[in-house]
């Protein structure tokens, strides 16, 4: 397979799904897409530029905390004229956090490559990525789910970060984490009695 050959395979075409993956720890960001009935496959990691706050979940307005979670993008939350270059809004607070009283707002994956709660890439990036999302969106896909771990969730970093004070509430989210590697599918997601319950 030549280059060109595989650069298309793993480029999202119109109408395909996307989804994307945070992971903290490592510092990258991936671009999942979904080809009519096929599996997800992946298409692209792209470093993430900075992040603030280390690991863990933002909590409150003014923390300087990046969220971790399950989050999700809309047309609505586009915003092409950022003074960040471009941006979209992750949705924080989504429906846990806001049943844990967290405050926050605007946060957002953009360019510029400064953060103080977002997810900062460089302009290139960004401009890959915010194209990736917009074409998902304009062509069927409602919302593109984004979900951000503060590592890899595997059986290694499980035990090497048990004794964090956030412990419990990274158990909440290795359900997903679990699903999609094994299954290659997006899970369900819903929130009850202030926690996740992953499906």
């Amino acid at each position: 397979m030549n280059q060109a050959q595989a650069t298309s395979i793993n480029f999202p075409a119109p109408g395909d799904k996307i989804y994307l993956r945070l992971f903290k720890q490592e510092g990258i960001l991936e671009i999942w897409y979904k080809h009519k009935n096929q599996q997800y496959q992946l298409s692209k990691i792209w470093k993430i530029c900075t992040f603030s706050g280390g690991l863990g979940p933002k909590k409150a307005e003014g923390d300087g905390k990046s969220p971790e979670g399950f989050y999700a993008t809309r047309k609505s939350l586009l915003n092409p004229n950022s003074n960040y270059h471009l941006a979209f809004n992750i949705g924080y607070p989504n429906a846990y956090d806001r049943s844990k009283g967290y405050t926050g707002s605007y946060i957002m994956i953009h360019g510029k490559c400064v953060s103080i709660g977002c997810y900062a890439m460089t302009d290139n990036g960004i401009e890959e990525i915010y194209a990736l999302v917009s074409q998902a969106l304009n062509s069927g896909q409602t919302e593109v789910p984004i979900h951000i771990f503060p590592f890899k969730m595997n059986t290694a970093n499980m035990k090497k970060y048990q004794g964090s004070t956030h412990d419990a509430f990274w158990q909440e989210l290795k359900p997903a984490y679990d699903i999609f590697q094994s299954q290659r599918r997006i899970p369900d997601i819903s929130v009850h009695n202030q926690h996740y319950i992953v499906r």
